[in-house]
């Protein structure tokens, strides 16, 4: 499927520019998460065909980021997946990150202070070469949500190597959208809600086969079970022997949803995803005498706040004082007339 055929398969209502904080359902998402609804309220089916779409959803996602489904665990947010990495460091860990990150990628390393685990934040810019003998873990978004900067990602990853480190990746704000192979990396996390246009409670992480026996599946339930029909009730421990031992029970409703949502990612590719995205964002950025630049995410010096801009129809976000709009696959270029309009900055190039 084409980028152009494809976007017959949103209807927004307004110009919609934030992905970056949540992203937009394609119809077969929103009218399978619909149907579900209505079961529910019926009584009309049992409950393991909404099981199903997890599994389908962890292995569309695997194809995306280049993993063995195997490698691939699930949860809700980010934060608890990233969480289980921090709880199974050893005391006293040293960890490097971006001081402009995500709290959610930090608060589950930095709430481990009173065991000795060390976070020291650097300039995104300086993060490669502030990795050395006493790092254990870099931990990294791919792409900052406050600024849409990407980080270098092979340059980390080879200072890491270097020095014997770990690499974690949040790519909450890169997968759907950036090309990404996870297998470079330690463990990659990625909340569904955004760039893969999925409801809320849909998360991924993958994790290195050499680091899966060290971590503690410290929230682990029946659906981290080995067979997850037999383990409903009672003991022995018998959890699965791949990275499903992380999962968490799947939050069915927004599965439902997700399947669909990476099946059309799939069907797109992400390469043309990303041709689409940053073009429409360069075309924004020279429409407002900026340079071209490598990400979909684009920062805006403006009087505007988002609410002013929302009066005029255009939605995006205000993050560290600056206007953030987020450009993805039902954006056109008819958006970026108005998105220009409704700055003042005039007609686009």
């Amino acid at each position: 499927m084409e980028v152009g055929e494809a976007q017959a398969l949103w209807s927004p209502e307004t110009t919609y520019l934030d992905t970056a904080s949540y992203g937009l359902p394609p119809a077969p998402a929103f009218d399978a998460l619909q149907a579900t609804l209505a079961d529910w309220r019926g009584g009309r089916t049992s409950w393991e065909r909404w099981g199903d779409a997890t599994e389908a959803s962890r292995t569309s996602f695997a194809r995306l980021v280049g993993v063995p489904v195997e490698r691939v665990a699930v949860g809700s947010t980010v934060s608890e997946l990233i969480g289980l990495l921090a709880a199974s460091l050893p005391n006293g860990a040293r960890v490097v990150a971006p001081d402009i990150d995500f709290a959610s990628l930090l608060f589950p390393w930095m709430v481990h202070g009173e065991r000795g685990i060390e976070v020291r934040t650097v300039p995104l810019d300086r993060l490669a070469e502030s990795i050395d003998s006493g790092t254990d873990v870099v931990a990294t978004s791919a792409v900052q949500m406050a600024t849409g900067e990407l980080a270098d990602l092979d340059a980390v990853a080879d200072a890491a190597r270097h020095h014997g480190a770990r690499v974690v990746v949040d790519a909450t704000q890169a997968v759907g959208w950036l090309p990404l192979d996870a297998s470079r990396f330690d463990a990659v996390t990625c909340a569904g809600y955004k760039w893969l246009m999925s409801p809320r409670g849909s998360a991924f992480l993958t994790v290195a086969e050499d680091w899966l026996a060290e971590i503690v599946p410290y929230a682990a339930g029946w659906y981290a079970g080995e067979d997850v029909h037999t383990t409903y009730f009672g003991p022995p421990l018998r959890l699965a022997s791949n990275a499903r031992r992380l999962d968490v029970s799947p939050v069915w409703f927004s599965w439902v949803g997700t399947e669909p949502a990476l099946e059309l990612v799939e069907r797109l590719g992400v390469e043309a995803i990303h041709a689409h995205d940053l073009a429409l964002a360069n075309a924004f950025r020279e429409g407002l005498g900026l340079p071209p630049g490598d990400s979909a995410i684009v920062m805006v010096d403006t009087d505007l706040d988002a609410g002013r801009l929302a009066e005029s129809g255009v939605m995006a976000a205000v993050r560290g004082g600056r206007l953030r709009t987020s450009w993805h696959v039902y954006n056109t270029r008819d958006d970026i007339e108005r998105a220009l309009a409704a700055l003042g900055r005039g007609q686009t190039p």
